[in-house]
């Protein structure tokens, strides 16, 4: 897949990124580059092969998928650096 100038610019516009015209055509081929990279590794076979965690061997722990009554308000909200009548309080961002 080849990415063209107008997609460099547009993805460059969404990611809020400013790039340069000049660099367009270098911000492309860059672009380019990463796909035809991802493409290569779609052609890999994958099969009897098991999602690593680490390089070293482990496996993720697990806990019991159950259904339980919740009604934890209060353990959850003594970990809380600041809790007002059962929520999380937190501070303004909004004017």
């Amino acid at each position: 897949m080849s990415i063209d100038i107008d997609t460099a610019r547009r993805v460059a516009h969404l990611a809020r990124i400013a790039v340069a015209e000049k660099d367009l055509p270098a911000l492309a081929g860059a672009m380019s580059n990463i796909l035809t990279f991802m493409e290569q590794l779609n052609e890999v076979d994958v099969d009897g092969v098991e999602p690593m965690t680490s390089v070293t061997p482990m496996r993720l722990k697990r806990r019991a998928d159950v259904v339980s009554d919740g009604d934890m308000q209060k353990q959850i909200l003594s970990n809380a650096p600041d809790a007002r009548e059962g929520f999380f309080a937190v501070p303004k961002v909004v004017e």
